[in-house]
């Protein structure tokens, strides 16, 4: 019987993050990034919320990731430290060595292959200000993807950069660098052997028994939820769905417990608030 393999999936264009990594008067160099609300999704949907944990040690210096092997039936682990942030030391620190575990899970490692972004002076606003550490330019300016492919080898092989503080223009392609300064949006050309779009995953057996429990934590009924997302099962929600009844049922109180209802007394003589 052939094993299966765990495989994640590669990260979306909405997914990824652009980061400034140098300045100069020249212009910006970019960087490509994940943040940690991402690995999360992402084990959500491959692998289950109930069949992944996360644990902290060093002060959070280091992150171990397990996820749950059915076939030998224990936890396998793997572990990477972080640095810390600038704003919001601890959290910052928890957050940097989560996402390097999950890189050694294979989640958002195709980031790697990313090419060398350079961003003109031209294509962003460039500012002189000296500090203490003797930068003496910067740039204010964000940028995101819009667009990104993966050849078989979930390399990236195709990339269209905006610069969202200049109404959206293309300020990088890695397929097509004629066309950066153009505002009007270019696509991307296909990849030799594109990655193909896959049908949003359907919720699993632990997904659908959270949900569950949810209903008798709060009192609804299943039904509500099918209904909302116009669906006749459970079965048939994706896990899109799942992550946005999960923030509805946030915001719903337990129901009320039985066992804590009492009846006044027929005495009223000596009540407390008499």
């Amino acid at each position: 019987m052939e094993k299966k393999t765990l495989e994640f999936r590669t990260l979306q264009a909405g997914e990824i993050d652009c980061r400034i990594a140098t300045v100069t008067e020249k212009g910006v160099s970019l960087l490509l990034y994940k943040d940690a609300r991402v690995d999360q999704n992402i084990l959500d949907e491959t692998v289950g919320p109930m069949n992944w944990q996360r644990a902290h040690s060093r002060d959070n210096a280091n992150c171990t990731v397990s996820i749950w092997d059915g076939e030998k039936q224990q936890w396998i682990s793997k572990e990477d430290t972080g640095t810390e942030s600038y704003t919001e030391k601890e959290k910052g620190l928890a957050s940097d060595s989560f996402k390097r575990a999950c890189f050694n899970w294979g989640i958002g490692r195709e980031l790697y292959t990313a090419p060398f972004i350079w961003i003109s002076a031209g294509n962003c606003r460039i500012q002189e200000k000296g500090d203490r550490s003797g930068k003496k330019w910067t740039c204010y300016d964000r940028f995101s993807v819009k667009e990104i492919g993966y050849d078989a080898s979930r390399n990236i092989c195709s990339l269209v950069i905006l610069n969202d503080s200049q109404r959206g223009r293309i300020v990088f392609n890695l397929a097509h660098p004629e066309v950066v300064d153009k505002s009007s949006a270019v696509s991307a050309p296909p990849c030799q052997e594109p990655e193909q779009p896959k049908e949003e995953p359907k919720v699993g057996k632990a997904h659908i028994q959270t949900l569950y429990n949810e209903c008798g934590r709060t009192g609804l009924h299943w039904r509500q939820i099918t209904e909302t997302y116009g669906v006749k099962e459970m079965k048939e929600l994706t896990i899109s769905q799942f992550r946005d009844a999960m923030e509805k049922f946030k915001r719903y109180p337990d129901k009320p417990d039985p066992t804590m209802q009492t009846e006044p007394p027929d005495q009223m003589e000596g009540v407390p608030w008499n």
